[in-house]
């Protein structure tokens, strides 16, 4: 067939009018602007914005435009709309619907590209290869798993066993109830209690969670946000039990109010009293724990609630940069509270669209903390971020197909150099995992480090025109989200006029779309189907919750409930104040974490201490976003 656009003879053969309209086309060494586009043919990508060299040029000739006559391209996927062009072409893009081509050469490298320029080494700026130079040949990336359900009792077992079969750091999945800020006998918790994570309603049952456990010599991460200075607060008094020195022990506490606000919608307060209590963290942290992460800034929520990988780039980094805009209001210094701030991504299917994300993440985060915030320390440059598989990318049916979901997540997480990484289990989308799945998925990062022979070289895959060029196009997608953030006034300003939570609907929607017309295809779910038994789950019942109301009673009738009044009204108090940045070494007289310290110390729970902070904030109601 003839290709559009150019001129068409009937007297000549195919082959022939073919051979002079590329020769008309390409017999100069840069295509001419003013010559009719091929925006039609199946092979007008190879020209399109871009100057390919003579022997592409060569190619897309001899060899490409011949196969295509012979055998065209074929989507994957439904051909139809975003799998099928205007002219009947195949289309192919990522998972976000991105644009891909066939090819990749150094055509789509901008001219000036060279490996000191833009790619740099392993360690150094702008730490696209990584932020440390011997990549994993030093230090294995921490193989965290992410686990909590039932009672404290339960959840110690289990951290144990991933402890004993190899497991390197903790990650604590905490019920709907404690993410709220309920304990487990209040109304609002019924049916919920220890479903979805442990139940912690005390310090109590926070000295259970962590029994035989050492807090000096194992990191723990805790995703908890709204009450996360009460969890946080509570650990460090475990911690101070144990014997810990506080200035020893590390791990995160995820602590992102932000995120709560766009995607996942576990907030309590108002943004602004939110943010004061994240700040409050930020203080105290770089005071008394200098190797404790105060937050990790997550994108995870933000991609599970059905973002694009550059919307879930976009908006964490983003909302770091306000985080630290608030900080520095606070009157605290960058290179003090900089270095332990840590980062939080997803690792969904499309694996080079998640290496790339996690490149450019790094040369974003370098320019913003040297160039917009003006850091000194190296270590405030850095980005340190631990990943997590895809939850939303593992569909009920046929579950064991989620292993091979899981292990390509992780080889991409790995790839794009995490420094820490949790594999979900295979029947997380049915209940908790069972031990043998989690098993499994703790198996899957261990054969990924040592048969695999990925972690033997640093950035395997740097330097590839395609990884490069994609890098290129997400970093610069990232600083033009970044331009109309600030346009807003900021993230919060942003948040308030629904501004992310709409595009990441308008993204969701979009993607559901292309499903439900099998232009993106689930394996097990919309092809490939058959009809399969569930395998044996995990199961919760209301046992937990009796158990957890028991233990509470209890508590409230041996502690000295005086002393609580004391410290939640002092809590309050301090609440109430602005706090301004300490001097002398010394927190603000109104940073609430010591008050909070105090409380949990004298063994206030949970639903205790958020209420007091309730009767000072009040509660948060969304916007709406339609």
């Amino acid at each position: 067939m003839p290709i559009p656009g150019l001129l068409y003879h009937p007297g000549r053969s195919i082959h022939e009018q073919r051979q002079r309209s590329l020769e008309q086309l390409w017999g100069q060494d840069m295509p001419d602007p003013k010559l009719p586009k091929v925006a039609g043919a199946p092979i007008h990508d190879v020209f399109e914005d871009r100057s390919p060299s003579p022997a592409e040029r060569q190619w897309a000739e001899k060899t490409l435009a011949p196969t295509l006559e012979k055998a065209p391209e074929k989507p994957i996927g439904a051909p139809t709309g975003t799998n099928k062009d205007e002219s009947g072409n195949a289309r192919f893009s990522t998972i976000s619907n991105v644009p891909i081509r066939r090819l990749y050469t150094p055509a789509d490298l901008p001219a000036d590209w060279n490996e000191e320029k833009y790619l740099g080494f392993p360690g150094e700026p702008p730490y696209t290869r990584g932020i440390h130079a011997t990549g994993y040949r030093g230090k294995l990336w921490t193989m965290r798993m992410f686990s909590g359900f039932a009672s404290p009792e339960e959840t110690n077992q289990r951290y144990k066993y991933l402890l004993e079969h190899g497991g390197g750091g903790l990650s604590v999945a905490f019920d709907l109830p404690t993410l709220m800020g309920y304990d487990s006998d209040h109304a609002a918790s019924e049916g919920e209690v220890g479903k979805c994570g442990v139940a912690i309603d005390s310090l109590e049952d926070m000295e259970i969670l962590f029994d035989g456990i050492n807090l000096e010599k194992v990191t723990v991460s805790m995703t908890i946000n709204s009450p996360a200075s009460v969890l946080w607060a509570m650990y460090l008094v475990v911690a101070e039990k144990q014997g810990a020195d506080w200035k020893k022990i590390s791990g995160t506490i995820q602590n992102d109010i932000l995120k709560e606000y766009i995607a996942q919608k576990e907030y309590i307060y108002p943004p602004t009293p939110s943010m004061r209590l994240v700040i409050d963290t930020f203080e105290f942290g770089s005071k008394f724990t200098p190797r404790f992460n105060t937050i990790s800034i997550s994108g995870y929520h933000i991609r599970e609630a059905g973002s694009t990988a550059l919307q879930e780039l976009a908006f964490t980094i983003y909302d770091g940069v306000e985080y630290v805009e608030w900080a520095r209001r606070r009157g605290l210094d960058v290179d003090e509270f900089g270095p332990r701030l840590s980062f939080f991504f997803n690792a969904h299917n499309d694996f080079f669209e998640e290496i790339v994300k996690y490149r450019a993440a790094r040369k974003i985060w370098y320019r913003l903390m040297k160039d917009r915030f003006g850091a000194k320390n190296a270590r405030t440059w850095l980005m340190r971020f631990h990943t997590q598989t895809a939850g939303v990318s593992l569909p009920a049916q046929q579950p064991m197909n989620n292993i091979a979901r899981v292990a390509l997540q992780a080889l991409a997480a790995v790839l794009g150099g995490t420094q820490s990484l949790h594999t979900d289990s295979y029947d997380e989308a049915l209940a908790l995992p069972t031990e043998e799945a989690a098993r499994i998925a703790l198996r899957t990062q261990q054969i990924i480090a040592y048969e695999s022979g990925v972690a033997a070289t640093v950035d395997p895959l740097g330097g590839a025109y395609f990884v490069e060029r994609f890098t290129l196009d997400m970093e610069k997608g990232a600083f033009e989200y970044f331009e109309k953030l600030d346009q807003m006034g900021g993230m919060v300003k942003a948040i308030e006029r629904g501004y992310p939570q709409k595009e990441i609907a308008e993204s969701a929607y979009q993607y559901q779309r292309a499903v439900e017309a099998n232009e993106k295809i689930i394996v097990g779910v919309n092809d490939f189907a058959i009809e399969e038994g569930s395998p044996k789950i995990l199961y919760i019942d209301e046992s937990v919750a009796r158990a957890q109301t028991a233990k509470l009673q209890k508590l409230r009738a041996r502690r000295s409930n005086e002393a609580v009044q004391r410290c939640l009204d002092a809590l309050k108090k301090a609440a109430a104040q602005e706090p301004r940045a300490g001097v002398n070494g010394n927190v603000s007289e109104a940073n609430t974490m010591p008050y909070i310290v105090d409380a949990v110390r004298a063994y206030a729970t949970v639903g205790e201490i958020c209420e007091a902070l309730r009767e000072v904030y009040g509660t948060y109601t969304e916007v709406s976003v339609t």
